[in-house]
């Protein structure tokens, strides 16, 4: 089997950004991509500037929030104001937010041929889902905007209900939703929250592990195999979702090659140096151009 480094040398250094990755995706047998905050914000979808500014001033001039996801963890006065924060965002992000650009053009080169990949996602919005992909090839580890958990965390079940969002999104006034429109638990009668994951954990429901396995599942089936492990757009806040398995995945396969996908100059382990290569082109210019 041909070494990592030789699939290096051979492709990793040949044309434009674009190319070494069209190339290296060509020769792999299999690719396990990691998608994190960067790839929809290189697609338009920020959490700060005009888009937060829009829709979400009011808010802003109370608490002085710098960014959406600031303001999404953000401790509320009480359920009334968390849910007219909350649904504008889960309205936003997870329900009608627009099929991007470059999700499409990446599914569609992903799709074309036989292609076998797989994607860890640590975005709660629903690019992946707008942009067709298929959801057996999709592992959402931190929850999904357009669900709800129980607050409580009494039972491994999450819900959807997007007319409720709009209505909440509707009929608030000055910062609160009405006490009815509250979401509440049919198990326990505690209030819903959006599913997420914080220090206090997330509702992981049936849906949430058949994703898991899956995406360990096709870990096992091209283990010490031609694999490229491609990161985008991850940053360094969870880095032991996808970049630190990502690099250990790499050097315990020495067929294996790891690619990073990112303008910030994040550090790559030297015991890599053979095995990885670092894109620092605009997104557009690299996943827009495969």
């Amino acid at each position: 089997m041909v070494q990592a480094t030789q699939i290096w040398k051979s492709l990793g250094q040949t044309g434009s950004q674009a190319d070494q990755l069209r190339a290296l995706i060509d020769e792999a047998e299999a690719t396990v991509v990691g998608i994190g905050a960067g790839m929809p914000a290189a697609d338009g979808f920020s959490y700060v500037g005009p888009r937060f500014e829009t829709h979400f001033a009011d808010f802003i001039q109370k608490y002085h929030f710098y960014d959406m996801l600031q303001a999404f963890l953000a401790d509320f006065e009480d359920w009334s104001e968390y849910w007219a924060f909350e649904s504008r965002f889960v309205l936003l992000n997870g329900i009608e937010q627009p099929e991007g650009r470059l999700y499409h053009h990446f599914r569609a080169f992903m799709d074309h041929g036989d292609r076998h990949y797989t994607i860890i996602n640590t975005n709660g919005d629903n690019t992946l889902e707008k942009a067709h992909f298929d959801r057996n090839r999709i592992f959402n580890y931190q929850g999904q905007y357009s669900r709800m958990q129980c607050s409580k965390f009494c039972t491994p079940v999450t819900y959807r209900d997007d007319d409720l969002i709009r209505k909440m999104v509707r009929e608030q006034k000055e910062l609160r939703v009405p006490e009815n429109l509250i979401p509440k638990c049919p198990n326990c009668g505690a209030p819903l929250e959006v599913n997420k994951r914080t220090d206090a954990g997330m509702v992981e429901d049936a849906e949430w592990h058949r994703e898991a396995k899956n995406y360990h599942d096709f870990l096992d089936r091209w283990h010490g195999r031609k694999v490229l492990y491609l990161e985008i757009g991850v940053g360094n806040t969870t880095p032991w979702i996808i970049r630190k398995p990502f690099w250990k995945m790499t050097q315990e396969n020495p067929n294996a090659l790891y690619v990073m996908l990112n303008q910030k100059d994040y550090q790559i382990p030297e015991e890599l140096q053979g095995q990885s290569l670092r894109l620092n082109q605009d997104m557009t210019q690299v996943i827009g151009h495969l």
